[in-house]
């Protein structure tokens, strides 16, 4: 099954518009070793959701693992590559920013809240879940179907 993360990326340095125009994409220029074990642990078909950082601070797409990762032997400090490809863009109503998950408190322990400067970590699955309050069935059809430990799963609202 799947497994879910989230990668941030400054967009002044590759955007979710840039990604849009490439459709594929490598995931590298990580260089802290804590994020590239997360993305070491990547498997094709993985989700990752993009997460744009900075002044914008919120989640504005989903990807998927398409290739393993590797060393990238194209850059001079060790790090990791794999090819993401776009699955969706959010809409602007979908957009989850780092606010709504910590008013939430429901993810104090999660590392997007509590290791900020992390850039890859994975999600846990009641954020998956929680994801179904500001997601359409259309972006929520892309990750995979988990059960949280209240026994929802993570299936399209359909309202």
């Amino acid at each position: 099954m799947p497994q879910t993360f989230l990668a941030k990326t400054e967009p002044s340095s590759f955007s979710i518009s840039d990604f849009v125009r490439d459709q594929i994409t490598p995931w590298d220029g990580v260089h802290n070793y804590q994020a590239i074990n997360v993305i070491k642990t990547w498997s094709i078909g993985d989700i990752v959701l993009i997460y744009h950082s900075v002044k914008e601070a919120q989640i504005v797409g989903i990807a998927q693992v398409v290739t393993q990762p590797i060393p990238n032997l194209g850059d001079l400090r060790p790090s990791v590559v794999a090819d993401l490809r776009l699955l969706r863009v959010l809409e602007p109503s979908e957009y989850v920013t780092i606010k709504q998950v910590k008013a939430s408190g429901l993810f104090d322990d999660w590392y997007l809240v509590k290791q900020s400067r992390l850039s890859v970590m994975p999600v846990p699955d009641n954020f998956l879940t929680w994801l179904g309050n500001f997601w359409l069935p259309e972006s929520l059809s892309c990750l995979p179907k988990i059960t949280s430990a209240s026994g929802l799963t993570n299936s399209p609202k359909t309202n």
